[in-house]
């Protein structure tokens, strides 16, 4: 999940940018787990390259595809712990996934700090290369776990938890748009007023969420097999 903050300054790490790449038919499972099942077998898997950037592993034909994130370029730091499932339909992969693809690619390249990646798409985003959606879509990350920042925005903690959940693009709105975001289990929004990229957050519901994780459970173990801090203890389930 990317919030924009294209000009907060937090810190940065010049080291560590060169990421492990993930078991090829590990990352290509946890990318198709955010999908709801009935898309995973026509969509277009991109795997990431450490050194090269994101490329397409499997050639899909029903306009959706899903990825793992591995960098949020909005912290101005580079981590190898991070980690997310995350899907587009067709409007997204023309709007908004080229952010992921040039974080990737520009990471990859080991010629950029993490703040130079950071400040360089937040002016892209000010100069309007990269542009709103044109139309409503949706964003599924129904994954069984994730890893990634802990919020505040100003937080760099990352945490281990399973959150599935629907995002819906939202560009430009605000929290107070929706009455104030809740921890009741209601909708979300993940952005800033000035975010061209912002979300409407959907969690699943508990019954849908416990049937994501029972249905999960291979690729659960495989994930903390591979890594220990993908795994997740019970209370975290219930994140």
């Amino acid at each position: 999940m990317i919030v924009f903050l294209a000009f907060q300054s937090f810190g940065q790490s010049s080291a560590d940018w060169k990421l492990e790449r993930m078991p090829a038919a590990l990352e290509t499972d946890f990318a198709l787990s955010c999908l709801p099942a009935h898309l995973r077998a026509g969509a277009t898997v991109y795997l990431l390259d450490p050194e090269k950037g994101y490329y397409i592993a499997r050639q899909g034909n029903n306009g959706f595809i899903c990825f793992v994130v591995r960098t949020d370029w909005t912290r101005g730091e580079f981590r190898q712990d991070f980690a997310a499932a995350i899907s587009y339909d067709a409007e997204g992969f023309v709007s908004i996934f080229p952010v992921y693809r040039d974080v990737g690619a520009m990471r990859s390249t080991g010629k950029f700090t993490a703040l130079q990646i950071r400040d360089t798409i937040g002016e892209r985003f000010s100069k309007g290369i990269y542009k709103a959606p044109a139309k409503p879509g949706i964003s599924y990350m129904l994954a069984p776990v994730m890893r990634t920042y802990v919020d505040p925005p100003e937080s760099l903690k990352v945490a281990s938890f399973s959150m599935p959940h629907y995002m819906f693009y939202a560009p430009y709105m605000t929290a107070a748009d929706i009455g104030g975001n809740s921890d009741s289990g209601g909708p979300i929004v993940l952005g800033e007023k000035n975010d061209p990229h912002c979300y409407l957050i959907l969690p699943v519901g508990k019954m849908e969420k416990a049937q994501i994780i029972a249905e999960s459970k291979s690729l659960l173990l495989r994930l903390a097999e591979y890594k220990s801090y993908f795994k997740i203890e019970p209370d975290e389930m219930h994140h």
